[in-house]
């Protein structure tokens, strides 16, 4: 009898490509030319780039005119941070306590005061903080910039972009968005945002290619040298394939994912509730549909994570983006349930995501759980 296939539920850390991107990417692999050429070969290449660029930006409803193509979403967030600071007039920045590690440690490491932006007990941003910071903003502080992201890649949260983005703009002020683990989930572009970071494989796009979108309010200073790429904000040869693959992914993306996921998801978390009284995170606050977060005190996360591994079910223990490693999770310590920061677990789905895997998870992970709890018996009885 041959085993069960494996469930693939770490759709935050990358999506499995879609068809159509590895499609995209095979057809972008025949194009010889390079795009800035302006033989035949590189005109053909510039017109799927611009293809792509235009894909890009209806996911975002923006100008094509708008999407710098970057490496990916860490340094789409890196370059506007970097541009807020060196063409925007930011002397002081706002940064969001559950920010990604490429928001974060961006703003430590430009020598400018940081601000920690304080979350509720559900990981949501506190708007009241906000408003009152705003409000005694001084001219020496330079112009007001705000990093909130759309949606934590941990917990699935939904974070109050607009309401934010009221305040921000009322203080002539510059808000970014991390919008990585929101696109294609949620529509993005309805977030009023100045500058917005996407990246191609959080949608089944390839590895290794993102976009900022940057609108014509603000100026970009470029950090990649060495060409008049991207209409200057870029320097280096474009990557086509990347590129193709992310426009592919991009359209696919458009219907916002599966309706029927936020069902399944509840479905998992209210059994682990009522079988092992594990504790959900940021419920009772907008989340993702495909997004869920767990903690067990006392289970800690790399045990979880191997468990569920050799039950042949990949899933996370938070964010994915530490070489492999598995350490407490700033996400959860902001939302201040320190006892649990070293026990949460992320289970996300995604395109190819079944009912089936959403239901062999719980299976997976309760069987680990009651393992554990036996063996915990067994020690202290000895």
């Amino acid at each position: 009898m041959s085993a069960p296939a494996r469930v693939y539920l770490d759709y935050n850390a990358t999506a499995p490509a879609r068809p159509e991107a590895a499609e995209a990417v095979a057809r972008a692999l025949q194009a010889a030319g390079n795009p800035s050429s302006v033989h035949a070969a590189g005109r053909a290449a510039r017109a799927l780039l611009e293809e792509a660029r235009e894909a890009v930006a209806a996911l975002a409803r923006a100008r094509a005119a708008d999407v710098v193509f970057t490496s990916g979403g860490s340094e789409a967030n890196t370059l506007a941070l970097r541009s807020a600071a060196q063409r925007g007039g930011a002397g002081r920045l706002i940064v969001g306590a559950t920010e990604h590690a490429s928001v974060a440690e961006t703003a430590e490491a430009m020598g400018l005061p940081v601000e920690v932006w304080p979350v509720d007990a559900r990981g949501v941003a506190d708007l009241d903080w906000l408003s009152d910071r705003l409000k005694r903003w001084s001219a020496a502080d330079g112009r007001p910039f705000v990093a909130l992201m759309a949606a934590n890649n941990e917990t699935g949260v939904i974070q109050p972009v607009a309401e934010a983005a009221g305040l921000v703009h009322a203080a002539e002020g510059w808000l970014h968005v991390d919008a990585v683990q929101a696109a294609g989930k949620i529509d993005i572009g309805a977030l009023p945002a100045d500058t917005l970071a996407v990246s191609a494989h959080k949608l089944g796009g390839p590895q290794g290619s993102g976009a900022l979108i940057a609108g014509c309010q603000v100026e970009l200073a470029r950090q990649a040298f060495g060409g008049g790429q991207e209409q200057g904000r870029r320097g280096g040869t474009a990557n086509l394939i990347g590129a193709a693959g992310f426009g592919a992914a991009a359209r696919a993306s458009m219907a916002l994912g599966d309706p029927r996921q936020g069902a399944w998801r509840d479905a998992a978390a209210e059994r682990l509730k009522a079988e092992a009284g594990v504790t959900v995170l940021g419920e009772g606050a907008p989340r993702l549909a495909n997004t869920l977060s767990i903690a067990c005190e006392g289970f800690p996360s790399d045990l979880q994570v191997m468990a569920l591994d050799l039950a042949g079910v990949m899933v996370s223990g938070g964010a994915a983006c530490s070489s492999g490693k598995v350490k407490a999770s700033h996400v959860v310590l902001a939302m201040g349930h320190e006892a649990l920061a070293g026990s949460a677990l992320r289970v996300s789905g995604g395109w190819g995501t079944s009912e089936d895997d959403w239901i062999r998870f719980v299976e997976a992970w309760l069987e680990a759980h009651a393992r554990r709890k036996s063996r915990a018996r067994q020690f202290v009885e000895a």
